[in-house]
């Protein structure tokens, strides 16, 4: 798993060949969630605050997602993405 993004406490990760559909995963303390790509259909739990921040952050970043998704899926190194400011 490559951390492909940091921000208020936040962490953001993404597997290499993982099981489809295309998600991504947030770790905030103990918490942790998987969010689907192109749905944002949310699996888990998360402190409502640091959720609506994880979201912000998916709706600006969608498309670099599911670049790193194709990138993951060919066992390429993945890309940082800017954090939330």
């Amino acid at each position: 798993m490559s951390e492909i993004s940091r921000f208020l406490g936040i962490v953001i990760k993404m597997y290499h060949r993982e099981h489809g559909p295309p998600h991504f995963h947030a770790r905030y303390g103990e918490y942790e969630v998987s969010i689907q790509i192109w749905s944002g259909v949310v699996t888990g739990r998360f402190p409502p605050r640091a959720l609506r921040h994880v979201m912000e952050w998916y709706d600006l970043h969608r498309i670099e997602l599911l670049r790193n998704w194709e990138l993951g899926s060919h066992e390429q190194p993945l890309e940082r993405i800017d954090p939330l400011e």
